[in-house]
């Protein structure tokens, strides 16, 4: 850690503190996405590199996916990033989600949740998993993944705040199994209809390794498939992050099913873990971003009253996609997000190995 930083006064990182969380709302959040995960990797390499052996696990670098609702990083990685996204803010950061149109603010009627049979809809989604095809990635192949996403989220122009959204889009992610080559196309990140790299070595040089919150194909398949001992190293590893012990570790497994591709075993592996975590609710009638109907695993963070939530498949148990949705009421600017708020909405197109970036199935 900077020793700078380390000095700070309990003001100074309050102010820190709040320049993070207003330059994250005034940036579209895919924007803010991309320079978060490229950011927080490089923050994560440093840290393991400075850091004693018993120094908390490094801040979510959210390689995977589009934002969740906000997590607590800490004093560097909030510094640091503040003064990034104020950079890209000043230096014409798109505020409107350059590509992609406004979208609508997203509601849904809010499905009921049940404790009652989620061991054993987890048993039938770890089986059909289990028994479904998934080849293995090779060295010089790709892990392509392709979605639809949208969000809604507050917006703050001139110091008025409002709920702004973008539209459902398109967005396409290709990653080399061990991490170090990738390209992203997403109109609500990228100023390109191209696309940007998220090959390494960074701008700096740097190359970080590979974790459990930014990991690789080949990282995963070194995990263990065990529930208990894989349980346990995700609570271990994100302990001081999130909001909650019990909810980092569902959002943790959560981000894997997204936009990445665990090796079989552990794609398997992975429902059976999620049933050990208390607070699982199963909910009968969720929608994923493109209208398809399915059953969903989920949780509800307490802290900010939102719910993740996993959609399936009600006969094949295959995953769909997965969503957001706000479920108590907040406070503050955040009473804008009302109960029936769907902040974040994604569908699973297509998920492929092929043999080159940018190459399509």
């Amino acid at each position: 850690m900077n020793a700078n930083t380390s000095r700070q006064s309990p003001a100074e990182r309050e102010e820190d503190s709040t320049l993070l969380s207003r330059t994250a709302r005034d940036l579209p959040p895919g924007r803010h996405q991309f320079h978060k995960e490229r950011l927080m990797a490089q923050i994560h390499q440093e840290e393991r590199t400075t850091a004693p052996a018993s120094a908390p696990a490094p801040a979510r670098a959210w390689w995977l996916r589009l934002p969740r609702p906000a997590i607590t990083l800490p004093v560097t990685a909030a510094v640091v990033a503040a003064s990034v996204v104020a950079a890209v803010i000043t230096s014409g950061g798109d505020a409107g989600g350059r590509g992609v149109a406004a979208g609508p603010v997203l509601t849904t009627r809010i499905g009921a949740a049940s404790t009652e049979g989620v061991p054993q809809l987890l048993d039938r989604i770890s089986l059909a998993a289990a028994d479904a095809s998934h080849p293995e990635v090779k060295p010089g192949q790709f892990i392509y993944v392709e979605s639809k996403t949208a969000d809604t989220y507050l917006k703050t122009v001139d110091d008025k705040t409002t709920l702004a959204g973008h539209a459902l889009h398109r967005r396409q992610m290709w990653k080399s199994p061990d991490g170090t080559e990738g390209w992203l196309i997403d109109p609500a990140v990228n100023d390109s209809p191209e696309g940007e790299t998220l090959s390494l070595p960074d701008e700096q040089g740097n190359t970080p390794r590979a974790y459990l919150n930014g990991p690789s194909y080949d990282y995963l398949s070194r995990l263990t498939t065990d529930p208990d001992a894989l349980l346990a190293k995700i609570y271990k590893e994100t302990a001081g992050h999130g909001n909650s012990p019990d909810q980092e570790a569902f959002t943790t497994i959560g981000d894997l099913l997204g936009e990445s591709y665990p090796p079989a075993e552990l794609y398997s592996a992975l429902f059976r873990t999620a049933a050990k975590i208390p607070g699982v609710v199963v909910v009968q009638d969720a929608v994923d971003a493109v209208g398809r109907s399915g059953v969903a695993v989920a949780r509800l963070d307490e802290t900010s009253g939102q719910r993740e939530e996993w959609i399936f498949d009600r006969k094949t148990y295959v995953f769909l996609g997965e969503r957001t949705v706000q479920v108590k009421k907040r406070t503050g600017e955040e009473a804008l997000i009302k109960p029936g708020t769907v902040t974040f909405t994604s569908a699973v197109i297509e998920r492929a190995v092929v043999d080159a970036i940018k190459q399509t199935p």
